[in-house]
Formats: structure tokens, C-alpha cells, sequence
């Protein structure tokens, strides 16, 4: 159990491996209120799916009094690390728990052998970025390219 201080009060929050069915309506909820999809690539139910298959350990919830406040979903290749997903419900910002879920997900990528950990947020999102670089993360001279698959995507 980890304590983040939301002004005054003490708030515990546990962060722990998501678990599925358990976890999922809250997650797929929390997704879709942080995230607002648009592109059936991103479907919240599809990104759960795939995830849990294969299997990796690197999706993780936070909870508050047993509902899912936040998720960290990550990846490791063996090359590099990657921060995919991290969502906090807009009601518990600013109490730490995004600075706990990243931290926790840091651990598991360094304790798997990852060199480096990646992330990806749209140029638009000041305040993410804000956020990203309190942790030690800073923009570097890239560009982000991508090539959605139809043939596997459903519905595409």
C-alpha cells in the first residue's frame, strides 16, 4: 500500500497488477473519460484484449478503497521500454497517484533490464508533458511515425 497526500487528508492507494474480469468495466470506463477514443485501433475493450494476451505483467491499476483510480500500461521489448497508457480519473489528480503508477512501472522496466523507457503524448497536452518532465522524462528530436493494420483491427 502506498499513501499520496491529496491536500490535507491522507488518501491510501494500492497499486497492483490489473486483473481481469475484476478490474476491467472500471478500466474500460476510466479509459474512455480520460482518453476519449476516436479511432477503433485505440477501443479501450480491444488495447485490454491484446494486452492481457500477452501476458508481460505490465499493466498495472491503482486503487482507491478497491476502485480503480488509475492504470499504467507498459511495454519492454528487450531494447527498450515503453510508457503506453497512463490514466488517472480527473477526480484524484494532483494526490500523486500518476507519479506512483509511472515509478511503479519504471521499476518493473528496470528490474526486466530496460535501458531506456519511451513515451509518446500528443504535442497539444501542455500539462501532460509538464507532468512527464517533473519525472525526469524530456523531449527529444524525433518524429513519431505510425501505420495502422485494418486486417487487424475488428470493424476496420
Amino acid at each position: 500500500m502506498v499513501d499520496v497526500l491529496k491536500g490535507q487528508a491522507r488518501l491510501p492507494a494500492e497499486v497492483g497488477p490489473y486483473l481481469d474480469p475484476v478490474h476491467r468495466t472500471e478500466v474500460i470506463g476510466l479509459w474512455e473519460s480520460v482518453f476519449g477514443y476516436e479511432a477503433d485501433h485505440n477501443t479501450p475493450a480491444l488495447a485490454i484484449d491484446r494486452k492481457v494476451a500477452v501476458q508481460d505483467g505490465l499493466f498495472f491499476v491503482a486503487t482507491l478503497r478497491k476502485r480503480v483510480v488509475g492504470t499504467t500500461l507498459a511495454g519492454y521489448d528487450g531494447h527498450r521500454g515503453w510508457l503506453y497508457a497512463v490514466a488517472v480519473d480527473p477526480a484524484n489528480r494532483m494526490n500523486g497517484i500518476g507519479t506512483i503508477l509511472v515509478r511503479h512501472a519504471e521499476r518493473r522496466l528496470v528490474e526486466l533490464g530496460c535501458m531506456k523507457i519511451n513515451l509518446q503524448i500528443l504535442s497539444s497536452n501542455a500539462s501532460v508533458a509538464a507532468f512527464y518532465r517533473s519525472l525526469g522524462y524530456a523531449v527529444e528530436p524525433r518524429i513519431s511515425m505510425g501505420k495502422r493494420i485494418p486486417s487487424n483491427i475488428p470493424g476496420a
